[in-house]
C-alpha cells in the first residue's frame, strides 16, 4: 500500500542555504539509479508523528551490499565518499557539507534488507519523490539510542502512538528477537507515558515479553560477565570495558573520537 506523507512535504527542514543544492542533487541522482533507498531521520520522525524539528543534513537508508554501489557512483559524479565505519555507515561529501549513508544500526546487528522495502511511505523532499522508513523498521532504528547526550525514547513512542495501526508488531518482535527486553523497555515506557492508550500495543505482544522475563528470571547468571550498555551509548560505557572487564557485545573501538549515532 502508498502511503503519501503530506506532513514531511509540508514541514519547514533547516539545512545551510549552501547544502540545499547538495542534497536536492543527491536525491535525483539517486532516484535516477537501480539500488533502493530510504529517507530516515527527521523526514520520517515528521511524516510518522508530525513532529517538526529542525535539521540540517539527511539519512539515506540502503542494504549492505548495495552501498558500495551506491558510494562508488557517488564518487564517478565527483562526489568525496569516505567510510567512516565498515560495519554500518559511510558519507558522501561536498565541501563541508555531507550527508550519512547508513546501511546497519550503529548499535545491534539489524541490517537494512529487502523488507524494509515491504511498506511505502513516500513524500516530496528537495523536489524529489522519495520512499522513507516505515514505522515498524523506524522504531527499530531508533530504539537504542539512549545515552547522555541523546535519547529517542521520546520518538519511539510518539511514533507508536501515532502509527500504531500501521506497525507490524509481529516483525517488529522478530526484529528485536536478540535484543526483546529493549523492546519490553520501549512497552514500558509508552504504557507508563500514555497510560490510557495501552491498548494500542497488542495485549498478545506483552504477554510473550512479559512470560520471558519471568522465565529468564528462573535462570542463573551466565558464567562470562557481559556489558550490553554500548549497544544505548559507547561513551558512557566504555569503563566496564577498559577498567572493569566486562565483555563488549559490540565490539566497537575504544577511540571516542570515532564513535557515532544514527
Amino acid at each position: 500500500m502508498l502511503n503519501q506523507c503530506p506532513e514531511a512535504e509540508a514541514a519547514s527542514f533547516e539545512p545551510p542555504p549552501d547544502a540545499v543544492g547538495f542534497y536536492s542533487d543527491s536525491l535525483k541522482l539517486l532516484n535516477t539509479w537501480d539500488i533502493p533507498y530510504l529517507l530516515s531521520g527527521t523526514y520520517a520522525l515528521t511524516c510518522h508523528t508530525g513532529v517538526v524539528r529542525p535539521t540540517k543534513d539527511i539519512d539515506v537508508f540502503c542494504k549492505p551490499g548495495d552501498a558500495p554501489r551506491l558510494l562508488a557512483k557517488f564518487k564517478a559524479e565527483g562526489y568525496r565518499v569516505s567510510v567512516e565505519d565498515d560495519r554500518w555507515i559511510a558519507k558522501v561529501w561536498s565541501g563541508d557539507h555531507f550527508f550519512d549513508v547508513i546501511f546497519n544500526m550503529s548499535s545491534a546487528s539489524v541490517p537494512i534488507t529487502d523488507a524494509w522495502f515491504t511498506e511505502v511511505f513516500t513524500a516530496e523532499i528537495y523536489g524529489s519523490q522519495v520512499r522513507l522508513t516505515p514505522p515498524t523498521e523506524f522504531i527499530v532504528s531508533k530504539a537504542f539510542i539512549q545515552d547522555r547526550y541523546r535519547y529517542d525514547g521520546a520518538d519511539v513512542a510518539h511514533t507508536i502512538l501515532r502509527q500504531h495501526a500501521q506497525i507490524d508488531w509481529q516483525r517488529l518482535l522478530s526484529l528485536m528477537e536478540l535484543y526483546w527486553e529493549v523492546l519490553l523497555l520501549h512497552i514500558l515506557n509508552f504504557r507508563f507515558i500514555y497510560p490510557t492508550e495501552r491498548d494500542l500495543i497488542p495485549r498478545w505482544l506483552f504477554d510473550v515479553l512479559i512470560e520471558r522475563i519471568q522465565a529468564q528470571a528462573e535462570l542463573p547468571p551466565a558464567a562470562v560477565p557481559v556489558c550490553r550498555g554500548r549497544l544505548f551509548s559507547p561513551r558512557d560505557y566504555l569503563v566496564d570495558i577498559s577498567e572493569w572487564g566486562f565483555a563488549d557485545l559490540v565490539g566497537k573501538g575504544l577511540d571516542e573520537k570515532h564513535e557515532r549515532h544514527t
